[in-house]
């Protein structure tokens, strides 16, 4: 407590305030709630085994919260509750370093509620209006600028190279357990270049990217239930539009857990499916390239199988990266993707067909 204590007074000084309560559910940063006779702020404690280059994590918030802030005040909006609003601490950085741990501090946004387990397909519509303002807010931004704070995130050439590299390696012995799921991914290999190659040619933009659209990483207004602001913005970097609206999907178009055992129950629902896309593509449709719109069918498919071949790597690496709470937890979670993958494949032509007729 001592050294959050120390970094709240980084960022207000001595103004009297209350202690810092735990709040939030998140898996890589400790989030606290700080309240003081006038403000309510969030402090949290940056998770720098993750993110290692502070100041081009924070960089590349300030920029995107800059730019996402000038757009809503354009539109008469509230800039302190359509997005994050970061202090800068006595050091003159939106960040402060104690005792070997960083810290920052924002605004918090009340009167707001977060989504964990959808209930209703219209949450998943806002969110995918929530998330393609998001995209068109930074359409006219040079993503360029932004620093790659995770390196090769999305880059699913390098995911498969590390898969095979898994293979190869057989540091848990697994792979002869699992020549099926191998065999999945390999028959997919010609496919996992189609984003990555356009990009590096240029006839795919780069555009700033979200990283992680899952529908509790937006707020929505406690009485309009209208989405109020997209948060979660550590793995905001340059990337595609792409990106985001499938590994959207991938999470949200489905009814089963992202770990059912039972393979039978993973579903993709289509009507989910375009309940997202409907909302996404009213907010940036106009700000899509026909080579976006032309790819968008795939996005999820690509995003799906990305996060199928992260898992069965792990799981061929023994284990290291994502956490477990069961033996072979990793290969079912990477089954379930593949399940997801098939099912997208398989309904590619209906998947090609609800863009076409949202885009017109």
């Amino acid at each position: 407590m001592e050294n959050l204590i120390k970094a709240v007074k980084a960022f207000i000084g001595d103004v009297d305030f209350q202690e810092p309560v735990p709040v939030g559910n998140g898996h890589i940063n400790c989030t606290y709630l700080v309240k003081t006779s006038n403000n309510s702020y969030c402090l949290q404690k940056i998770n720098t085994s993750i993110f290692k280059d502070l100041d081009g994590l924070m960089n590349n918030i300030e920029a995107v919260t800059h730019h996402i802030r000038k757009k809503s005040i354009a539109l008469g909006r509230n800039p302190y509750r359509s997005t994050l609003k970061f202090l800068t601490a006595n050091t003159g950085k939106s960040y402060v370093e104690i005792e070997g741990s960083a810290y920052r501090m924002y605004h918090y946004i009340d009167d707001v509620f977060t989504i964990e387990k959808m209930e209703n397909p219209n949450h998943f519509y806002l969110s995918g209006v929530a998330f393609g303002e998001f995209a068109n807010f930074l359409s006219d931004f040079d993503a360029s600028v932004l620093s790659e704070t995770i390196k090769n995130f999305h880059n699913t050439v390098s995911r498969y190279n590390d898969f095979e590299t898994a293979i190869t390696n057989n540091i848990s012995g697994r792979a002869d357990e699992v020549t099926a799921e191998i065999e999945f991914v390999r028959q997919r290999k010609g496919f996992v270049s189609m984003f990555v190659d356009r990009l590096a040619d240029g006839s795919l933009p780069l555009r700033v990217t979200h990283n992680d659209t899952k529908l509790n990483n937006v707020l929505f207004d406690n009485k309009t239930q209208a989405p109020v602001s997209v948060i979660d913005l550590d793995t905001v970097m340059p990337g595609s539009y792409l990106y985001d609206f499938g590994d959207a999907i991938r999470s949200g178009a489905t009814h089963a857990a992202e770990d059912e055992q039972n393979l039978d129950i993973v579903d993709f629902d289509l009507d989910l499916y375009k309940a997202f896309a409907k909302g996404y593509i009213e907010q940036c449709g106009a700000s899509l390239t026909d080579v976006e719109i032309e790819l968008l069918p795939y996005a999820s498919i690509m995003l799906t199988l990305e996060c199928g071949i992260r898992f069965l790597t792990d799981h061929l690496n023994g284990d290291t990266y994502f956490k477990i709470h069961r033996e072979g937890h990793n290969l079912d979670r990477c089954r379930t993707q593949f399940k997801l993958v098939y099912e997208m494949e398989k309904n590619l032509d209906k998947l090609k067909e609800i863009i076409n007729s949202l885009v017109k």
